[in-house]
């Protein structure tokens, strides 16, 4: 089973090899450290937005269970007709 990983990682380790190359590639054009940045920002705000949409789906499960409980304490304080 060794044998058969032991390629895999090769593989791997060409690619992220040839990764940083490429970005080395891109650093080294002009404008290319500028492309870098935006690049990187880019994906900060990414994660920043994807932080923040898990915490609407949090809010929103809040207010649905909110809801749900005035609904019954409004049941409650209704009066029930008087019965003849």
């Amino acid at each position: 089973m060794a044998a058969t990983k032991e390629p895999d990682q090769d593989v791997i380790k060409r690619l992220a090899g040839r990764g940083e190359d490429a970005l080395q590639r891109l650093a080294d054009m002009p404008g290319g450290t500028k492309a870098l940045k935006a690049f990187n920002d880019l994906k900060a705000r990414v994660d920043e937005l994807g932080r923040r949409a898990r915490g609407v789906e949090e809010l929103e499960l809040r207010v649905a269970k909110l809801e749900k409980d005035l609904a019954t304490l409004k049941r409650a304080q209704t009066p029930k007709p008087p019965r003849s």
